[in-house]
């Protein structure tokens, strides 16, 4: 995994709903649920997959509010895989809020 230029990561961005760029490294997004159960299983769901690719985000859940944070370690910054996961997740929440 490399990291990508801040242009490549802003273009990407371009198609992402919610998504934001934080101090150059980070990919932040914050996501509401009508209910505190929906919000947990949102976490739950975005753990497994983490898990299975072993690429893991900072989750923070705040009663009907989760944030996720995701950058790349091992890359020093935004790589193609979080972006990817940032669709993911926004596919996931669509599939909880429902």
């Amino acid at each position: 995994m490399e990291k990508l230029t801040m242009d490549k990561v802003e273009e990407r961005l371009e198609h992402l709903s919610g998504w934001k760029l934080e101090d150059n490294r980070w990919l932040t997004k914050r996501y509401r649920f009508t209910e505190f159960l929906d919000g947990i299983q949102f976490v739950s769901r975005i753990a497994e997959l983490s898990e299975d690719i072993q690429h893991h985000p900072f989750m923070n859940i705040e009663y009907k509010v989760v944030t996720i944070k995701l950058t790349s370690w091992r890359a020093k910054g935004i790589t193609d895989l979080d972006l990817d996961l940032a669709e993911k997740y926004d596919s996931i929440f669509l599939q909880v809020a429902e």
